[in-house]
């Protein structure tokens, strides 16, 4: 059997909507146990308008099949910075280098436009994704560190940043 093909990251079309929150909402809610819905997430439900605007921009990992398995945003804060915000992977493509591509993706991007710093929030659970953000270049900082521009949210609890 040959190997598929691995995703391909391509930045969001407002034709993926339903696609990204078919990817991010049942991580949140089953995997991670968080009781957040959709509905509860107005940037989901204006990608254009919130994350495509200035330095920021959203990207989707799809698959061979023409399925949304990946999403990672870059919310343009001024000065700068940018926060990375909702990138998930769908359980079956993680390991085997979509996150990667997806953060690829998002620092040439944000590279490229001029930014220095970009910083993410996190919570406590995401242990999988503390690793890969360390092993990627970035380290923790306390909140305190976080401009007050940084769009946090309630359930974050661990911070970091990256210098580009």
């Amino acid at each position: 059997m040959e190997p598929s093909a691995p995703p391909l990251v391509r930045p969001f079309r407002p034709a993926d909507t339903a696609g990204v929150a078919a990817v991010i909402v049942p991580i949140q809610q089953a995997e991670f146990e968080i009781p957040i819905r959709y509905e509860d997430q107005p940037d989901l439900q204006a990608v254009p308008d919130f994350y495509q605007t200035g330095a920021g921009g959203f990207w989707v990992a799809e698959a061979a099949d023409g399925s949304l398995v990946g999403t990672i945003g870059l919310k343009d804060i001024g000065e700068g910075m940018a926060a990375l915000r909702k990138m998930f992977v769908a359980a079956g493509h993680r390991g085997d280098g979509t996150a990667r591509r997806l953060l690829d993706v998002l620092i040439a991007h944000a590279k490229a436009a001029g930014l220095q710093t970009v910083l993410l929030g996190t919570t406590s659970r995401f242990l999988a994704a503390h690793r890969f953000y360390e092993k990627n270049g970035f380290v923790e900082i306390a909140a305190e560190e976080l401009p007050a521009s940084f769009p946090r949210m309630a359930v974050d609890t661990k911070f970091y940043r990256i210098q580009l």
